[in-house]
């Protein structure tokens, strides 16, 4: 579509709620705290906020089917006396590009033994050698202090130890198959909860004096992810429609390997391969990162993400391949999961090259937080992949994910629980939804295809290597995507899905707009260096309140306030410059 066609503005503006509402004709469900998500972040947030208080869990699908059970490589924790924590807090800082928050990266890095003897005392089973915890080392750590569970299997683990916990826990309520759609708030702003949409009762609201978003990350706007089918970026347009305030979402990690068969569906190679010793090579067996980074396969992942795509470019090839046939043992005994996977494939992993490209694994940005993981929106929360803490910087260092889950979701669920003080929930008891197509006529919508062209489009503009007019292109076509597609009445599930889908990829094209250098995950054709000072990109909502007030409902939100903002930079700092 041309740009004539698409306009000249590229102005984001979407509903402050999905869905019309009426609160005194839904039912409702209350509680003291409510957390929504149940992976590493969610589930260590409900277990210390129900040391105390009533929590209820709501789960998109099943407690176990999250981001965390995905997730193949380790938690780094200092647990040898070879290590040190300052060596930990020092390689963070470092694949971190200037980003990252000191003192973020000590409180994480500080609870990491902590962490790991919490979860043996619940009973997760790690991997041991030699009477102690088996540990490895991955791209960016200077020392072995990587704990696996079954090889490739740690998030399998983490998340059965935490799912037992939860249901077992007599102040823990979990509901499943729900889906949390926007957060409700009070005539102050307040959070008072969340409306949701269950696949067996319909619409709910469930009322709370805190709310905690722990809703993972928005892997699904790229056609190529490592993510989950339910990594649609729901906290963080949540938290946006809500007016809390989104922090460096441009900062999208890349995994430089995922098995890459035309067709399949996409799966994650571990890191933990190359950190055994496994090679990248190209089509002709050329070994290309030995050449072109001083650390080979265990660079930090953004480099050998771009020099992975550089070489699938200059080789003119789909793939480049990871050859583990020079690893000793069986690797199939260690690697277990990516054994089976490559073999429904026929892939040997002893002997044939398994072929590999990068796609979008983690997002570094997110909702601003603090170290007990308020939001700029009072009594709301966020912890895990959602929250933007300051420890990853602009760019996330392997396995360090899972622990700021751990660490920073319990001290938000502690936090959390402390501001319950049996006041009264009073959230605004009706708000209006999308604008209805003006007239008789509708629009046949196909939500598969806006959602397979959306991916394709960030892929291709906003991915790994970004140029101005591609990122300029995709910031208008988004734009135009959102006047139509809010114009029209949103359904339950999928249509929520694609909206906030839609909202994430806005979010990510914009900032990356105005990112203007080449820092951690983010590189720019154009703006090849760091700038001068680091900075932060960070929006929020720009609300139409005129037309709130004249109307007797909702506000729109009218475009994004965004701004730089330097590092250290507390959560009340207004925005001020507008798209």
């Amino acid at each position: 579509m041309s740009e004539s066609h698409l306009g000249s503005k590229a102005t984001f503006s979407l509903p402050r709620h999905l869905v019309g509402f009426d609160l005194r004709r839904l039912p409702s469900y209350r509680c003291d705290v409510l957390v929504v998500g149940s992976g590493v972040g969610g589930a260590s947030a409900a277990l210390a906020a129900a040391e105390s208080r009533d929590v209820v869990v709501l789960a998109k699908d099943k407690l176990e089917l999250t981001a965390t059970a995905w997730a193949q490589g380790g938690i780094a924790a200092v647990w040898s006396d070879e290590d040190s924590l300052d060596a930990h807090i020092a390689d963070t800082l470092t694949v971190g590009g200037g980003l990252c928050d000191p003192a973020a990266v000590r409180a994480v890095v500080s609870g990491g033994r902590g962490a790991i003897e919490q979860l043996l005392s619940w009973g997760a089973r790690f991997d041991a050698s030699g009477g102690g915890l088996e540990l490895s080392r991955e791209g960016g750590h200077s020392h072995a202090r990587v704990i696996h569970a079954l090889g490739d299997r740690t998030g399998r683990e983490v998340q059965r130890v935490l799912k037992e916990r939860l249901l077992a826990h007599p102040r823990i309520t979990c509901f499943e198959s729900v889906q949390a759609v926007d957060v409700l708030t009070d005539e102050s702003g307040a959070a008072q909860g969340v409306i949701a949409w269950s696949q067996q009762h319909g619409w709910i609201a469930f009322l709370a004096e805190s709310t905690i978003l722990a809703t993972g990350g928005g892997g699904q706007i790229y056609r190529e992810t490592t993510n989950p089918p339910s990594a649609t970026g729901d906290g963080l347009a949540m938290a946006l429609r809500a007016g809390a305030v989104v922090r460096d979402p441009e900062l999208v990690q890349f995994h430089p390997t995922l098995l890459y068969i035309a067709g399949a569906a996409r799966a994650l190679i571990s890191e933990i391969v190359r950190g055994a010793g496994a090679r990248l090579v190209d089509r002709d067996g050329v070994r290309f990162l030995e050449r072109d980074l001083p650390d080979g396969e265990l660079s930090p992942r953004d480099v050998v993400s771009r020099a992975i795509f550089r070489r699938m470019v200059a080789t003119r090839d789909t793939s480049v391949y990871l050859d583990l046939s020079g690893l000793p043992g069986d690797v199939r005994e260690q690697f277990p999961g990516i054994a089976r996977v490559c073999g429904y494939f026929d892939i040997d992993i002893r002997k044939d090259p398994i072929p590999v490209r990068p796609g979008a694994h983690y997002m570094v940005g997110g909702v601003k937080v603090d170290l007990l993981g308020r939001t700029s929106v009072a009594r709301l929360y966020a912890c895990g992949e959602v929250a933007s803490t300051g420890l990853h910087g602009a760019n996330r260092l392997g396995s360090n994910s899972l622990l700021e889950g751990l660490v920073l979701g319990s001290a938000a669920g502690r936090h959390a629980a402390e501001q319950v003080l049996g006041r009264p929930i009073a959230a605004r008891e009706r708000a209006s939804g999308p604008r209805i197509w003006p007239g008789d006529e509708r629009v046949e919508f196909h939500l598969d295809d806006m959602l397979y062209s959306l991916k394709s489009l960030m892929w291709r503009n906003v991915g790994i290597e970004r140029e101005p007019e591609l990122m300029q292109e995709a910031c208008q076509r988004l734009a135009f995507w959102a006047r139509y597609f809010f114009r029209t009445p949103v359904e339950p599930a999928r249509a929520v899905e694609v909206a906030n889908v839609l909202t994430a990829a806005a979010l990510v094209a914009h900032g990356a707009m105005e990112r203007e250098e080449s820092r951690g995950v983010h590189a720019r054709s154009d703006f090849a260096q760091l700038a001068p000072e680091p900075y932060h990109v960070e929006m929020q909502a720009r609300v139409d309140a005129a037309a709130g007030a004249m109307s007797g409902e909702d506000a729109s939100i009218l475009g994004l306030a965004i701004q730089r903002v330097p590092p250290a930079v507390p959560l009340a700092a207004p925005l001020r410059r507008t798209l």
